[in-house]
């Protein structure tokens, strides 16, 4: 827990620098927007199915290029 006390004759902007540099500091919200957009990991099949797609697709890619078509 990150806590950040206001000093005497402090400005509020200053105050807030602060807060933002000791969050930044800790990696709170490194670790919040990790487990935010953290995907379940998918079984074996899933993932081969989804390479041998991405394979696929670059060599119809590079065979177009090849072509002079994409």
């Amino acid at each position: 827990m990150v806590k950040v006390l206001k000093k005497e004759g402090e400005s509020a902007s200053a105050l807030l620098f602060r807060f933002s540099k000791k969050i930044k500091q800790s990696g709170v919200l490194r670790e919040a927007k990790r487990r935010r957009f953290r995907q379940r990991p998918l079984n074996k099949r899933k993932r081969l199915v989804s390479a041998l797609h991405r394979e696929k697709k670059k060599s119809e890619i590079e065979r177009l290029k090849k072509l002079g078509l994409a």
